[in-house]
């Protein structure tokens, strides 16, 4: 009886061994294929990256000659970064999604062939166009890339940091002029109410402010549109670090307006009191010229606060939904 218990032990282990071959095969039958769409798609980027090499240079120089614009030098760092701190949570599985590429990569092209039209027929587009729809193409390539090589689930949880490249685009000129107005006008009448509640007597008309011993306008430059924009930039990036529900994220955002617009109405006034108390020379002073940065960090206060309370007010929810689904 020991003999054929012997024999069926060996001829079930002799069954088994073409069975695991075949799993250890097919998992570097399948290793060989994500290293093969990972190094494609790395060669896509480059060849994406040299296509694009004078439009990419362009708006780097455009971007480090510009004080609204500097930021787009970082975007693409931050990105990566982004898609690094959270590669564990990125699919394993690539597949291929043609539909979705193929519309995205004709867009890309598309968008390409029509600026370089405009160009060649006389017809370039005026002030910063030409840079705005040369990195709205690149990006829409950069997208058409991510399906075909990793797939809509991979793009799905990549969406955040691949989105935020769209801070890479300039802000078109008619929209940072709009938004210069907007905030001066707003901020004219934040810098009102804050003569009113500092007792500080004064004429306005419009823009104008007739303070005791100088009159102080409040022109384009006094709009805080870059430090704003900075602002806003970094506001969407930390409500998707540090916060879970949408409606804090969306509330920290949305905040961030009103903010940079007590910002700049409390910069007006405090320029104006310098001038009443210390002297209408204050105007050319540094606080006035180069002091930007100075109430940026001191708008960071509210905002930190106020991520604070939120991401607080989150962790407190958490626990309270574990206990009930327990």
């Amino acid at each position: 009886m020991e003999i054929p218990s012997s024999i069926d032990r060996a001829v079930a282990t002799e069954s088994r061994i073409p069975t695991q071959a075949g799993r250890v095969a097919g998992s570097t039958l399948t290793k060989k294929k994500k290293m093969w769409r990972i190094w494609a798609g790395a060669g896509f980027v480059i060849l994406l990256l040299a296509a694009f090499g004078q439009p990419l240079l362009a708006l780097a120089n455009y971007a480090a000659h510009s004080a609204l614009h500097s930021h787009i030098l970082l975007i693409p760092f931050v990105s990566a970064y982004l898609v690094y701190i959270r590669r564990d949570q990125l699919p394993r599985r690539y597949v291929a999604d043609l539909p979705l590429g193929i519309v995205l990569l004709a867009g890309g092209l598309g968008v390409l062939l029509f600026t370089y039209w405009l160009n060649f027929a006389g017809r370039a587009p005026a002030d910063n166009y030409y840079l705005v729809l040369l990195t709205l193409s690149f990006l829409c390539c950069l997208a058409a890339g991510g399906f075909f090589f990793f797939g809509r689930d991979w793009m799905r949880a990549a969406a955040f940091p691949l989105a935020y490249l769209i801070f890479m685009v300039p802000m078109p000129d008619a929209m940072a002029d709009a938004l210069e107005t907007a905030s001066k006008y707003a901020s004219a009448e934040v810098a009102n109410l804050f003569f009113q509640l500092g007792g500080t007597p004064f004429l306005r008309a419009g823009l104008i402010f007739q303070l005791p011993n100088i009159t102080i306008e409040v022109a384009q430059e006094c709009s805080g549109i870059r430090s704003s924009w900075v602002l806003f930039i970094t506001s969407v990036l930390a409500a998707n670090l540090f916060l879970k529900s949408s409606w804090r994220r969306l509330v920290l955002v949305a905040l961030v307006i009103p903010l940079a617009i007590l910002r700049n109405g409390f910069r007006i006034f405090v320029i104006g009191l310098l001038c009443v108390n210390a002297g209408p020379q204050m105007i050319n002073s540094v606080i006035h010229r180069r002091g930007g940065p100075v109430f940026f960090v001191l708008s960071l206060i509210p905002f930190l606060l106020l991520l604070w309370w939120l991401r607080k007010g989150e962790i407190r929810v958490r626990p309270a939904e574990s206990r009930s689904a327990s």
